[in-house]
């Protein structure tokens, strides 16, 4: 970053600064400091480098600063990135802008999406590229308080709504973008950022009524403060509850009289999360309980009960005003960190205000769901800007709700797949020949991310493949028996996943004939075949369908084959059988 101010023009320097992690100067005109600017005014930009990986496409990027508003009405500067894909727009109008509403990032500095887009460590950069693939501009907000000295307000929902807004009405001033204020508008965000959209959903009307926003995406929404810090207190999520008092009272200093609250403990892992990014503090402080850090151990309802900080935490409740654009609302049935039952409650209470909410409850927990939602996203998204109504979502659902299947929280941080999609191969060597698995195929895991430890099994049920055996063709019925999964699994400070470990299965021809009629075989490998289970990758790949495990492997001896033995055990049996498998949630459902 310090190598782009010597480069930068005067206006530009501001965001330099705040990019090298100094707090930034403030933006004057002539020898007086002006009055302050509207908010959404467009303060600084300087061309930018960012790092979206292998597979996103081409970008022009610009760091940003902006004007826009704290949740008490205070003028505060907020910088972001604005990305527009290099490939011309031909769609017809003006080409779309999304503002990406991020979710946590860590309290440090250096934790801020505009940092760590920069330096390709950005977490959320599997669901901006899938933005960016569909030809669509996106602008990240930072939100208030990144920057030398300052905190961010992290889950001050009004001014993290207000910042997203703004984020989009400075991106169409930024010079040189090819952006038009006319464009179709949309917002998409997920748990911090699902928070900060249903806030920009429901303040558009009355802030930033010239954006023409044409859809809301808000997944994993805290939208009920109280049952949501209960939730968090003591579990998974513990680090979340950490950083929003730290937040919270940053924004409401006078509300939250932090330093009466806190005990030494307290002060101490503040000072400490404050230099730390997300996945560092969510294994630091997993399962600590809010009285460990609180003079004479008060209790999370006991500080709730306190007037001051129960207004604070009503203040950021979601649902009591109507958005006027349609929303699409999605939240894991295995959420682990944010509670399912206050998600529904909140479709329910834009769905009793007219608001039209699609609602989709996937399989998964808190991450995968993050990810595995991007391509109904951008469909649901595409159909906005394509002008297609949504006239009432699920708001006339009368279905059961559906209850949550999350893990009991209190222990290990365990991401269980249960029965996910398995999808993929073989690549049978001495035949030439590729078999695909069959549907109904699935993966079931618990990875204890905690203890670091992969346990599960396949299951693939028996299936009928077309083969050539010694020249000739035979309809052979394979099974393949699972002798379970094990192995290591683990998630850095960066979010990144690694995998290693195996499956053993036992392959087994159950039949073999031609033209309908089989002779039953029986033949089966006289050892498990052991497939090598190695990924390192984002940890987007685990809902985003890029779970992968591919490589090599022998099939043992065939045994037990009566007269088909020799000839099935040259055909099957060897070194240097391929195989693929990758490992996907089930859909979801609406509800």
């Amino acid at each position: 970053m310090k190598r782009l101010v010597g480069k930068l023009t005067a206006r530009a320097l501001p965001l330099a600064l705040a990019a090298a992690g100094v707090a930034a100067l403030p933006v004057t005109t002539g020898t007086a400091a002006a009055a302050a600017p509207a908010h959404g005014t467009l303060l600084a930009s300087a061309p930018a480098d960012v790092r979206l990986g292998a597979g996103a496409p081409a970008v022009h990027g610009w760091h940003i600063s902006y004007a826009s508003t704290d949740s008490r009405g205070g003028a505060n500067t907020v910088t972001g990135t604005v990305l527009v894909p290099a490939a011309a727009w031909s769609g017809g109008s003006a080409r779309p802008l999304v503002a990406y509403a991020p979710g946590t990032h860590g309290l440090a500095p250096e934790c801020a999406p505009s940092a760590q887009l920069a330096a390709g460590t950005d977490y959320e950069t599997a669901n901006i590229t899938a933005l960016l693939r569909k030809n669509w501009a996106v602008v990240v907000t930072d939100y208030a308080g990144y920057g030398a000295g300052r905190t961010p307000t992290y889950l001050a929902g009004r001014s993290q709504g207000q910042a997203v807004l703004d984020s989009a009405l400075a991106a169409f001033q930024v010079p040189g973008s090819g952006l038009s204020g006319s464009a179709m508008t949309a917002v998409w965000g997920y748990s911090q950022g699902g928070q900060s959209a249903g806030w920009a959903g429901q303040l558009e009307p009355s802030y930033a009524s010239s954006l023409h926003l044409a859809g809301v995406v808000a997944g994993g929404v805290p939208g009920d403060f109280k049952a949501s810090a209960r939730y968090l207190n003591g579990s998974t999520g513990a680090s979340f509850l950490l950083q929003g008092v730290v937040g919270l009272a940053t924004e409401y200093p006078d509300k939250i009289p932090f330093d009466e609250l806190v005990n030494d403990a307290g002060r101490a892992a503040v000072a400490d999360a404050k230099g730390k990014c997300v996945f560092e503090t969510l294994f630091d402080y997993i399962n600590d309980d809010i009285k460990q850090y609180t003079a004479g151990g008060r209790t999370l309802d006991e500080l709730m009960a306190i007037g001051s900080v129960g207004e604070v935490l009503a203040a950021q409740d979601l649902g009591g005003t109507k958005i006027q654009a349609p929303v699409y609302q999605y939240h894991g049935q295995a959420d682990e960190i944010l509670p399912l039952d206050q998600a529904i409650s909140l479709k329910k209470r834009y769905c009793s205000r007219g608001t039209a909410v699609k609602f989709d409850v996937y399989p998964s927990e808190h991450i995968a769901t993050q990810f595995q939602a991007a391509p109904n996203v951008t469909k649901w998204l595409a159909d906005r800007f394509d002008g297609k109504p949504q006239l009432v979502g699920d708001c006339l659902n009368i279905l059961p709700p559906p209850r949550s299947t999350a893990n009991p929280g209190g222990g290990d941080f365990v991401v269980s797949l249960n029965k996910w999609l398995l999808k993929g191969g073989l690549q049978l060597k001495t035949l030439g020949e590729t078999v695909l698995m069959p549907q109904g195929s699935t993966f079931t895991a618990d990875t204890d991310l905690t203890a670091r430890r992969l346990d599960g099994s396949l299951s693939v049920p028996t299936f009928l493949e077309h083969l050539r055996v010694i020249g000739l063709p035979v309809q052979v019925r394979i099974g393949l028996k699972s002798q379970g999964t094990s192995g290591t699994v683990s998630l850095d400070d960066a979010g990144r996943l690694a995998v290693h470990g195996k499956a053993l299965a036992t392959v087994e021809i159950v039949s073999a004939g031609e033209l309908g009629v089989h002779i039953p075989v029986g033949c089966r490998t006289s050892e498990p075949v052991e497939f090598p289970l190695d990924f390192e990758g984002p940890v987007s790949a685990l809902g985003g369908g890029g779970l992968t495990f591919s490589g090599t492997t022998a099939f043992p001896s065939l045994t037990d084959c009566g007269l088909f033995g020799p000839a099935l055990s040259l055909a099957f049996s060897g070194p240097g059988n391929g195989y693929t498998f990758t490992v996907v949630p089930p859909a979801p459902e609406s509800y």
